[in-house]
C-alpha cells in the first residue's frame, strides 16, 4: 500500500514539476531543452533528418512565441504523457563511447 502511494505521489509530483517548468507551454519536449555541448551535437548528428527537422521547428516556434510574449493554446501544450525522450538515450550512448575512447587512449 505504501509503495503504491509513493508511486502515485512521485507521478503527481513529476507532472506538477513538468508543468511548472514552462517549456511545455511552447510545445517543446524535454530533450529540446538540453544544453548543446559536443556530446549532444554528436547525438543530433546521429538522429534521422526528419527528427532533427521536427526539433528545429519546435525550437523556432518556441523562440517566436517567446519573442511575442505569448504561449500556445492550452490544448497544444506538450503533455507529460506525450513527452518522449528521443535524444537522451543517444546522448548517453555517445557519452559512454567517449569515455571508453578516453580510457582506451589513456591506457594504450
Amino acid at each position: 500500500m505504501a509503495l503504491r502511494t509513493t508511486a502515485v505521489l512521485r507521478s503527481s509530483l513529476s507532472k506538477w514539476a513538468y508543468n511548472l517548468s514552462g517549456f511545455n507551454k511552447y510545445g517543446l519536449l524535454r530533450d529540446d531543452c538540453l544544453y548543446e555541448n559536443e556530446d549532444v551535437q554528436e547525438a543530433l548528428r546521429r538522429l534521422p533528418d526528419h527528427v532533427v527537422d521536427e526539433r528545429n521547428f519546435r525550437l523556432v516556434r518556441a523562440t517566436q512565441l517567446s519573442l511575442q510574449k505569448i504561449v500556445l493554446p492550452k490544448e497544444e501544450w506538450t503533455k507529460y504523457e506525450e513527452d518522449k525522450l528521443y535524444l537522451t538515450p543517444i546522448v548517453e550512448q555517445v557519452i559512454k563511447e567517449r569515455k571508453e575512447r578516453e580510457k582506451w587512449e589513456k591506457e594504450y
